[in-house]
């Protein structure tokens, strides 16, 4: 049995008031909050063995190494992937945008003739295609889209169910002999939906495809296993799962990894360079980690995934559920209209809504001022909220902090927001 209310107490940044109430921090989609021991993780890093990796023989860049291979591993260890040394599958990136756009640009080299034979796989040219969805977040959409005008493909997409799930039902139609990349949300950052990726994948690798996943809404609330899931890649952000800012991670089959031509350039990728040849380049992760790295705030994120599996994702899943069921209790409210499906199925306890007659602006304000923090605007998802008739909504996200007693204040608050308004 795990203690939930034990493990709020944790995260120090929640003892405090907001306008004279309690927080109730609500916003666990845009950013999660850390617990001490993430924190300390990262202080205690630059305290005692702050140094470069994989540089220098010295004693603390060898300690500072060891940290940052061990963290690498732990995360590996949290999303079902290779992380012994030499099939390394876990590359670190600045977020899950610079992990995408990793992999857009490193397609995008393929397509000018970098990497040789073995990155043809992944070049495009006119006549091919790129699919992703309606529901997408715009770091998935615009470095695709990008990559397609850069290259001549042509962009595609999936459409939307009435309660904002992504379409599975044409995938014969959208996805052809002609699709090369699809890229898609695990779960959706506004309607909250699990994408049933299953046949989606299926189908991309039946047509010779590369798949691509949004794991950034996944990972820090499912049991996420990318090799059952089958998936080519997979981007995620550290601070979405109670980790660092600034640190992120793109995970690759390990023999995709080593087609893969590299997309940034510098220091610690090289194997050997010279002044009139092409350098040589080394094996993944290194290939993709030019420059100093993020060391604290990895050996954080290790701590963070850690800590995650020692509570156990099928108990998070469990308590986010019960949060869930009372959260969509919104909907019975007068005047509030949930963006996304309003049952709590294959579904994570991240609700949009729209509040009639309220600008999403002067809801955020009005739930501020009780103390409740959510999300106010479009969440970097333009096209999901054009499905709906909508420019921008609220959004409520949950977190392992917190509890039944938050759902009900932020459900309080709501039933005053029309009436306040005199709407």
């Amino acid at each position: 049995m795990v203690d939930f209310a034990a493990i709020r107490n944790e995260f120090p940044i929640l003892d405090q008031e907001i306008h004279g109430h309690p927080l109730v921090y609500l916003d666990s989609a845009a950013t999660s909050q850390k617990p001490q021991r993430v924190i300390e993780a990262e202080s205690e890093f630059y305290r005692t063995i702050n140094a470069g990796v994989h540089r220098g023989a010295h004693e603390l860049a060898a300690r500072s190494t060891t940290a940052f291979e061990d963290a690498r591993a732990k995360v590996a260890k949290l999303v079902g992937a290779n992380a012994e040394e030499g099939e390394e599958e876990i590359v670190v990136t600045a977020g899950a945008t610079a992990g995408l756009n990793l992999l857009a640009t490193a397609f995008g080299n393929a397509s000018l003739g970098r990497g040789g034979e073995a990155a043809r796989r992944f070049a495009l040219k006119p006549g091919d295609e790129i699919v992703v969805s309606k529901a997408e977040h715009h770091s998935v959409l615009l470095p695709f889209q990008e990559l397609a005008a850069r290259t001549g493909a042509t962009f595609k997409w999936l459409d939307l169910t009435d309660d904002g799930r992504v379409r599975t039902d044409n995938l014969d139609e959208v996805i052809t002999e002609r699709t090369r990349i699809v890229a898609v949300t695990h779960v959706g950052n506004v309607t909250g939906a699990i994408t049933d990726i299953a046949p989606i994948i299926k189908r991309t690798h039946e047509m010779g495809g590369i798949f691509v996943l949004d794991a950034c809404q996944s990972v820090p609330h499912l049991k996420v296993d990318f090799h059952a899931l089958d998936v080519d890649f997979a981007a995620w952000s550290a601070h979405k799962m109670y980790g660092p800012t600034g640190v992120g991670f793109l995970y690759g089959k390990r023999e995709m990894l080593e087609a893969l031509p590299p997309a940034s350039f510098g220091g610690s990728m090289v194997e050997l360079a010279w002044m009139d040849q092409p350098a040589q380049y080394m094996l993944p992760p290194a290939r993709f980690e030019a420059g100093t790295q993020p060391v604290a705030q990895v050996v954080a994120a290790g701590v963070a995934a850690e800590w995650m599996m020692a509570i156990g994702m099928d108990r998070l899943e469990e308590h986010e559920r019960m949060l869930t069921d009372e959260l969509l209790k919104m909907g019975d409210i007068d005047g509030i209209r949930i963006i996304g499906p309003r049952e709590n199925v294959k579904r994570i306890g991240t609700v949009a809504f729209d509040v009639e007659g309220v600008h999403p602006h002067d809801v955020g304000q009005f739930i501020d001022a009780q103390g409740i923090a959510i999300r106010v605007g479009h969440h970097c998802a333009q096209p999901v909220h054009r499905h709906f008739g909508l420019y921008a909504s609220n959004r409520a996200s949950c977190g392992v902090y917190n509890s039944i007693d938050d759902i009900d204040a932020l459900l309080e608050a709501l039933a005053k927001v029309r009436p306040f308004f005199e709407v």
